[in-house]
């Protein structure tokens, strides 16, 4: 008897390893901006999170309002705006995202929510309770 549950219980263990895992890549993919201007695709290089924008409803738009005089006339498809995150158990943090429309860089919290169809952004400066929401949709 002890044997079978031992086995029940590695079992299980493995199991929730094995969805704990997986769940952190559930934010890969494309994802539509709230505006509907743009579409962002997630990546993972190495344990760390990143999203460059695929798509924009403005073909050729340059990234005007970068800080960096030699960035302003890239292209903002294939602009990388999402880097660095962590996935902490239920979010994915330590992150920042650059707002091209203001050309500023804010610290950033993904979380995933309605069966993985929308992802939150909570951008900030300083602390995560004075930031702004915006919500993309999977593409």
């Amino acid at each position: 008897m002890r044997p079978f549950f031992l086995l029940l219980i590695c079992s299980l263990l493995i199991t929730f390893n094995s969805v704990a895992n997986g769940s952190s890549d559930q934010i890969l993919g494309e994802w539509v901006s709230e505006q509907r201007d743009g579409k962002i695709t997630i990546f993972k290089q190495g344990d760390r999170y990143f999203g460059k924008i695929s798509w924009g409803k403005i073909p050729g738009k340059k990234d005007t309002n970068n800080p960096d005089p030699k960035l302003r006339n890239r292209d903002l498809v294939g602009a990388v705006i999402l880097q660095n995150f962590t996935f902490t158990g239920e979010s994915w943090e330590s992150g920042t995202i650059y707002d091209p429309n203001s050309g500023k860089t804010y610290d950033c919290i993904l979380k995933v929510k309605d069966k993985n169809q929308k992802l939150d952004i909570r951008g900030f400066v300083g602390s995560a309770m004075f930031g702004r929401t915006s919500t993309w949709s999977r593409s």
